[in-house]
């Protein structure tokens, strides 16, 4: 029997989280270095899930299959294809990035308050989201899939209402009020979407028999598993409007931004470059395999969805004067091209939406974690308070300005790629649509820019004259995440050679290929 090696890089940091809860609460610091070695630990197993698979092999590899719920044909099945490999190895890059950026942030608050905060749960339960979402990514069971796609929505909650930020200016109480809010909407919006899926997996097992993605999915590719139309349809909007709520795509967006502002800067990382990447992927592994003709059906009102959540997006973005409301609404522009390029389906699209997956993390966290180390200085979220930190703080301006301008797409940086790659595949089968979505880069440069001008340039405000730099932690949280947007921005082929078979396999479910070029290249 082979080591199970996909069980182990997701129970890693699952008992990493239960360890870390067990440190006794006068260890601090010791409950803090333990979940940054499990954390690391994990990236290690996630490198290896990454060094044993071979594109060029199977579409699921390193798979497990085990009977679990015998009489309701549930089994414990997991296998990873290229586009699962990627985002696993996102996720376990960056968690230690996580944990080192929220060092401080559940440690105890001034003398006198009320609130407690309990450093252990927090990375506690930082571990036990890195569970879930690499164990989201591995199952090729419908059932088990589900089964963590919901129950990651419960440490979540406790880390967005019981850790929130400490830069309000309108008391504590107000505050804790504000995160629970947040809190309480971002459950509420996921269970939602949970329990719309939950009676499609029904439907899913009363039509099929069984859970299992491969072997449904191969019983329809034979002609052995007939679905009515109407049936297909149904089962195919149950599944996608759950993904669509946790994409996030317009109109089902608005819990974003209230959880990322009201989250710590590393928590804010946590959902929109992790968990959030959970229900892109879902939508290429489940949707396109499991409902191919309708997702077909779907596809012209989805890329109209997925338009406007680039442009409302960007334009709401540009209209913030609170730094992490920017950052969320400007996410929502960039989901919105991740499915967009999944919908076109094109090869180059869905390329560059698996691409633009992981580059969104790695950019994201950047920019998130500069703007978290931002506000900490000076106790503010609002735009306004700031301006000229570069003079007192260059090396923070000016990693900001790189993540700043990774999130625009500037060429030479990870997301330009991803983001070319997503209106090439879309404009060659829907041109009208790809233009339009190109406004959405325009306004990402007039947000990003008018965002550094206002806190960065100009004269020197009183309030942060007095600014630190970044301190060595800070430095090794960001500097190797600059080197990456740097690196894959100049050479992305480690990630496309890895992504590109699993993407021209769901484009055959789909029965779809590229659309031949109106004039042939010379030869």
């Amino acid at each position: 029997m082979s080591f199970p090696l996909l069980t182990a890089t997701a129970a890693l940091p699952a008992i990493g989280a239960i360890a870390t809860a067990a440190v006794p609460a006068a260890k601090r610091t010791a409950a803090k270095w333990l979940a940054l070695l499990f954390s690391l630990a994990t990236l290690a197993l996630a490198i290896t899930v990454l060094v044993r698979f071979d594109p060029d092999g199977d579409r699921y590899q390193l798979t497990e299959s085990h009977s679990w719920i015998a009489d309701f044909g549930v089994r414990y099945e997991l296998g990873v294809d290229g586009i699962a490999v990627a985002l696993i190895a996102l996720t376990a890059l960056l968690i230690p990035f996580i944990v080192l950026a929220g060092w401080h942030d559940a440690d105890p608050l001034e003398t006198g308050s009320r609130r407690w905060r309990p450093t252990q749960g927090f990375f506690a339960l930082i571990l036990a989201v890195e569970a879930m979402v690499i164990i989201s990514f591995e199952a090729t069971d419908v059932f088990l899939f589900y089964i963590f796609f919901e129950a990651m929505l419960i440490p979540m909650y406790f880390l967005i209402g019981g850790f929130g930020d400490r830069a309000h200016k309108d008391g504590e109480e107000k505050a804790a009020t504000q995160r629970s809010y947040a809190a309480v909407k971002f459950l509420l919006y996921n269970l939602a979407g949970g329990l719309i899926m939950l009676a499609a997996v029904i439907g899913l097992y009363v039509v099929a028999g069984n859970f299992s993605l491969t072997e449904i999915a191969q019983a329809r590719a034979n002609g052995e598993l007939e679905m009515a139309t109407s049936t297909e349809r149904w089962l195919f909007l149950g599944f996608f409007f759950a993904f669509a709520v946790k994409a996030p795509l317009w109109p089902l967006h608005t819990w974003l931004p209230n959880a990322m502002q009201e989250s710590t800067a590393p928590v804010a990382v946590l959902i929109t470059a992790v968990v959030d990447k959970v229900g892109t992927f879902a939508m290429l592994r489940f949707c396109l395999q499991l409902f191919p003709e309708a997702s077909k059906w779907a596809t012209p009102v989805i890329l109209v969805l997925a338009v406007i959540s680039i442009i409302y997006g960007a334009l709401l973005a540009v209209g913030q004067r609170d730094i992490k409301r920017l950052i969320a609404y400007a996410s929502i522009s960039h989901f919105g091209f991740i499915v967009m390029g999944i919908f076109a389906m094109t090869s180059q699209g869905q390329s560059g939406a698996t691409l633009y997956m992981v580059n969104h993390g790695i950019s994201t966290a950047v920019l998130m974690l500069i703007a978290g180390f931002l506000i900490s200085r000076r106790g503010s979220r609002l735009i306004a308070d700031f301006g000229g930190v570069q003079k007192v703080a260059p090396v923070l301006a000016g990693t900001f300005l790189i993540g700043g301008l990774a999130t625009l797409s500037l060429p030479g940086l990870a997301p330009f790629v991803s983001e070319f790659l997503v209106l090439v595949g879309t404009f060659t089968r829907y041109p009208v649509i790809g233009i339009i979505a190109t406004l959405g880069i325009v306004l990402a440069a007039l947000y990003t820019l008018v965002l550094y001008q206002r806190t960065m340039t100009g004269p020197v405000k009183p309030e942060v004259a007095a600014m630190p730099d970044l301190r060595v932690r800070e430095i090794a949280v960001v500097a190797p995440l600059v080197v990456l947007l740097v690196f894959l921005g100049v050479y992305p082929k480690p990630v496309t050679d890895v992504v590109n078979p699993a993407v021209k396999q769901t484009l055959s479910d789909v029965q779809q290929k590229d659309p031949q070029p109106e004039v042939e290249a010379a030869k």
